[in-house]
């Protein structure tokens, strides 16, 4: 059969429609790989740095009083033991979301929940870079004190208990770091669906 003039006969239309929805879904399970590795990072790192800050303790013998430093002392490890905590497991509850959409083949392409993971993601993601600051601003104190108003170098008495904290904040900068990640990814995610062109009849979540 030939066709005149400039024209796509209806064959070739069902094989570039098919061949667009498997792109799409290529693209979407790559997309997904990365986001679940980076979720089970998070996960991972933010629950080590939860757990090294929260269980650091160190005693020492000031003026024949023994005094104990705990996270607790300072509000900001507080505020970073909370923060890594909920971080590790919203990452988790993501993941295993991912999992299944992995599994089943599922393609995203609901906007509310694209905008709901997408919101979500923005949130843990400055608050975890807070955290890190917050953190670290009262981890220099601690280092090398105020001369100015009289604040001692409280690391020179308690070395370890110092030298843990700054372990898990160091921990805490790569969790901020992998939120960041995500935080590219699900915005990538929510705005592909304003695009043109897409095919939406696939299976959705």
């Amino acid at each position: 059969m030939s066709y005149l003039g400039v024209g796509v006969s209806p064959g070739n239309v069902a094989v570039s429609h098919s061949s667009s929805t498997t792109n799409l879904k290529v693209i979407d399970r790559r997309v997904k790989v990365a986001e679940l590795v980076l979720r089970f990072l998070i996960c991972g790192l933010g629950l080590a740095a939860a757990l090294l800050v929260a269980t650091d303790t160190q005693v020492k013998e000031i003026f024949m009083v023994k005094k104990k430093a705990k996270f607790t002392d300072m509000k900001a490890l507080v505020f970073l033991v909370i923060v890594n905590g909920i971080a590790a497991a919203y990452s988790l509850l993501q993941a295993l979301r991912c999992v299944v959409s992995m599994i089943k083949g599922i393609v995203l392409f609901s906007k509310p929940l694209a905008w709901m993971i997408f919101s979500a993601d923005q949130v843990v993601a400055y608050v975890a870079v807070a955290e890190v600051g917050a953190a670290a601003q009262s981890a220099a104190l601690a280092k090398l004190g105020q001369s100015e108003l009289q604040w001692m170098k409280i690391c020179n008495m308690y070395d370890k208990f110092c030298t843990q904290v700054g372990e898990g904040i160091a921990i805490s900068v790569l969790v901020g770091l992998s939120t960041i990640l995500i935080s590219c990814i699900s915005a990538f995610n929510l705005f592909r669906l304003y695009g043109g062109g897409k095919n939406q009849s696939s299976s959705r979540w």
